[in-house]
């Protein structure tokens, strides 16, 4: 099993697909990926020599942000906007949609389950 980036990707996928595995490389970068080092497309990780993995993962340290430090990047993002007080810092506080959907019904993943209230049947 190949260790890239703290990640563990599957041995029996073909690499593109693999590499979507690590968070912050999508279908996009992992294409790219594969063309700077020089992987064909239909080979799969099992197949790879270390050298290639090597390759992969000095590749990816040198042009990507990927997991522990993506996750903190975002993390601090949002920490800024709800320090500033601002309009998009106030809904990520108050657990509510932040790109101007409608609340009035749907928005259950950002608001959790619904909550019942007394007295509002007629």
């Amino acid at each position: 099993m190949a260790r890239i980036a703290g990640v563990n990707i599957p041995t029996n996928k073909r690499v593109m697909i693999a590499l979507r595995y690590i968070h912050g490389i999508g279908p996009v970068n992992a294409v790219e990926i594969c063309q700077k080092v020089g992987i064909p497309a239909e080979r799969r990780v099992n197949q790879l020599s270390d050298a290639e993995v090597l390759q992969i993962r000095e590749a990816i340290d040198r042009d990507y942000i990927v997991e522990g430090d993506l996750r903190r990047e975002t993390a601090m993002n949002i920490k800024r906007l709800m320090d500033l007080g601002c309009y998009r810092g106030l809904r990520h506080r108050r657990g509510l949609p932040v790109h101007g959907q409608r609340t009035s019904t749907n928005a259950r993943t950002r608001k959790g389950k619904s909550k019942p209230i007394a007295g509002k049947k007629k």
